[in-house]
């Protein structure tokens, strides 16, 4: 009997070791599953970072998003990887479609060049040349570029041919409207820095005296600038989706070897499972059925031996699926790592960009698009919460005079200022946008009728007051206002109207006044 306790510890000590394996089994389970599903939520955010490059990447995107919510619908979401990878190279497919598009227009354009007779020998020449480099195909944007800019270049000196005596051409009035127009659109355009220089230059001439040359090479500066930053924002949209794509092959890669790995890895432990189960229940059955100590002894001897080699086998599994999952969560985190760089760059420039296209670069106010948006906003809290809006319409006083005496340079150093003046006479919660060229808006929420005059002719004496002072003489510059509340019943843009009305009351009246629609 001595003999059958000894076996009866035994087996409870390896029923003991199996609980104790078991439950370490679980704790390693949920230790992976922890640090996927951690991954999961990476490639969630990464995939937000994505949004925008076209609608069914979007939307493939989002049901990616979907599907890693839960960890157990990871199967449902391997197919939607391929589908991504398969949209992202469709991206770059589509670009260089683009591109050869691109050539073809131009070959295009090169042929009409040709047909040209009265272009000089030496065009004609770099023409012949030009048109043999276009039959290699494009690559990248930055190959297409500065094929445009030298085609742009036959076209200036065919045109400068053709006029060869620029101040012997009348300068028509369509002309002159032109370079007007020209200059209005650059100072609505955000350029870079390094760009501004040569565009307020270029504005100071196209406002001047302007000649029929200086107005095309404007054009050609202003088609070259702009060519410029799209093919920079377009090559750094590639980049970024260049190392998106191998970034989410990578994923997929990891998890599909992962989801693999664990396959295989719980078929052979629910193997080991059963051996182990099949050796304890073989060793229960030998302490009922054998009654002989020393055979029950031997038997048992082999049952333990095999349980110890089960249990070594699968502890040896477990390892290795350990070392297995760090060298992938390793391998992938590096490769995560340097997308999260790359997508917080391009979010950062995306977040520059938006801000910018609501500026005025002029003023460095708000700008229409953006007036529109914050319309909207105070339009829906005016309607929910049943507070008093008004809208008031400004326009500086016989602006033009200041522009025909003193010069543009010196009419929008006026409008910086007077803008600063705007903006700094009213609260947090008021709001002020250039409207267009001298009109700024104000949007006055919370304001009672008894207060409006007060503080819109408060507005008006402080930029009265502010001492402009012009080539040594002092100038006053004073605004006319015409404001409205949102009336009951009526729309923010009926309103503005009702107050661009007042406007022109204020005007006709003698300006440098506030007139209110009641």
């Amino acid at each position: 009997m001595k003999d059958s306790d000894i076996a009866v510890s035994q087996i409870a000590l390896m029923k003991q070791k199996l609980h104790s394996a078991r439950t370490a089994l679980e704790e390693f389970n949920k230790d992976r599953n922890d640090k996927l599903k951690t991954l999961i939520q990476f490639i969630g955010q990464l995939s937000l970072a994505c949004k925008g490059q076209n609608l069914e990447l979007d939307n493939k995107l989002a049901k990616l998003r979907h599907n890693l919510h839960d960890f157990d619908q990871i199967d449902e979401a391997l197919p939607e990887l391929v589908d991504i990878e398969r949209l992202l190279k469709g991206q770059y497919n589509q670009t260089m479609a683009k591109l050869e598009e691109s050539r073809t227009g131009l070959s295009k354009v090169i042929r009409q060049i040709q047909r040209v007779n009265s272009a000089p020998d030496k065009v004609k020449k770099e023409v012949n040349y030009f048109k043999q480099e276009l039959s290699k195909p494009f690559h990248t944007v930055w190959e297409y570029i500065p094929k445009v800019e030298k085609l742009i270049g036959f076209y200036e000196d065919i045109l400068q041919l053709q006029f060869n005596n620029p101040d012997d051409i009348d300068i028509l009035p369509q002309h002159i409207q032109l370079a007007r127009e020209l200059a209005v659109k650059i100072s609505e355009i955000e350029f870079r820095k390094d760009q501004r220089d040569q565009v307020l230059v270029m504005k100071e001439v196209l406002l001047g005296d302007i000649t029929l040359s200086t107005l095309l090479e404007s054009y050609q500066t202003i088609i070259s600038l702009l060519l410029d930053n799209i093919a920079r924002e377009k090559s750094a949209s590639q980049d970024f989706l260049y190392a998106l794509n191998d970034a989410l092959t990578v994923v997929r890669d990891v998890v599909n070897n992962s989801h693999n790995s664990n396959e295989r890895s719980a078929q052979l432990k629910q193997q080991l499972n059963n051996e182990i189960n099949l050796r304890v229940d073989n060793a229960g059955g030998l302490i009922t059925d054998i009654e002989d100590i020393a055979d029950l002894k031997t038997q048992l001897t082999v049952q333990l031996s095999s349980l110890r080699d089960a249990l070594s086998r699968k502890e040896a599994l477990e390892q290795r699926e350990q070392a297995i999952l760090r060298n992938s969560i390793n391998a992938m985190r590096k490769e995560l790592n340097s997308i999260t760089q790359e997508a917080n760059s391009f979010k950062e420039k995306l977040f520059e960009h938006q801000k910018l296209n609501l500026l005025d670069p002029l003023t460095q106010l708000a700008n229409r698009t953006a007036l529109e948006d914050r319309m909207d906003q105070e339009y829906r809290n005016h309607i929910r919460f049943k507070t008093p809006l008004w809208i008031a319409v400004t326009d500086i006083d016989h602006f033009k005079m200041v522009n025909d005496n003193f010069g543009h340079s010196t009419g929008d150093k006026t409008l910086q200022v007077i803008a600063m003046a705007l903006k700094n006479s009213l609260r947090e919660s008021e709001f002020v946008a250039r409207y267009g060229g001298e009109e700024f808006v104000l949007l006055l929420p919370d304001i009672t009728e008894e207060n409006i005059s007060i503080l819109l002719n408060r507005v008006r004496e402080k930029i009265k007051n502010i001492p402009f002072k012009f080539k040594n003489q002092k100038i006053t510059v004073t605004l006319s206002i015409g404001a409205a509340q949102v009336m009951e019943n009526e729309t923010i843009e009926e309103a503005f109207e009702r107050a661009d009305a007042a406007l022109y009351k204020a005007k006709n009246n003698g300006r440098d006044r506030v007139v209110i629609d009641i």
